[in-house]
């Protein structure tokens, strides 16, 4: 099964209100194994970004100054995605963003959710963890993940972070380095990869009980099995 994960960075909040996508950032998972392959791309929103957005992310309008617009990254966004199954964290903002870009580019394309199906890790989150703080900072320290990285949000950094929480919350073990060699992304940044440690592991060691231990578990048993009326449940065949 392959899934993306997700997320983007904005000028504001309200794409209705001309609010525009200025960073997304994806990671691959393969049989929820993360493959290395990533998407990544800032973009020039061709608009002021809200005070309040920067204070979030810390882009600024002259660091997209040379990037793509939406509309020349478009094509390369959605074939790296494909039909692939979504995973975002509180879906409906990132999804509403992409959904507003893709339209006004294409009217009638719809909705990524009719390519794609989507799995909101906020929902999911707060389904376990009802009554709890659930956004991503307080998940990575509910489930030992490293975030101390994440001084500000930037979507690769924040879809890392995302990948290993979401393979934890739903019952995945996995080991997240951020540092390492640099390659180029997918989206033509140069980005760390996300590498794991390797899956073999050493064979737990058996021990096989010895005659005498044996012999006291058998007589526990049978103490047991006095007790309650030859009602032991480890007798029975």
């Amino acid at each position: 099964m392959r899934q993306i994960v997700l997320d983007t960075e904005t000028t504001g909040l309200e794409p209705a209100q001309g609010h525009k996508i200025i960073e997304i950032g994806c990671v691959e998972l393969f049989n929820r194994r993360l493959t290395g392959r990533h998407y990544h791309q800032y973009i020039k929103p061709q608009r002021e970004i809200d005070a309040g957005a920067f204070a979030v992310h810390g882009i600024s309008n002259a660091m997209l100054e040379d990037k793509p617009v939406f509309a020349r990254i478009a094509d390369e966004f959605l074939a790296f995605v494909g039909d692939a199954e979504l995973v975002i964290h509180n879906a409906a903002f990132d999804i509403g963003f992409l959904d507003h870009e893709l339209n006004t580019l294409r009217p009638g394309f719809g909705s990524l959710k009719t390519r794609c199906s989507v799995i909101d890790t906020l929902l999911l989150a707060r389904s376990k963890h009802p009554g709890q703080k659930n956004n991503l900072d307080a998940l990575c320290k509910r489930y030992g993940v490293d975030n101390s990285q994440r001084d500000l949000h930037g979507a690769l950094l924040d879809a890392e972070i995302l990948a290993d929480v979401y393979l934890l919350m739903t019952g995945g073990q996995t080991a997240l380095s951020l540092g390492g060699n640099q390659s180029k992304s997918e989206g033509g940044a140069n980005q760390s990869e996300i590498r794991r440690l390797p899956s073999t592991r050493t064979p737990l060691k058996v021990i096989v009980a010895n005659e005498g231990e044996q012999e006291s578990h058998a007589a526990k048993l049978s103490a047991i099995a006095k007790a309650s009326g030859d009602n032991c449940v480890w007798l029975r065949d």
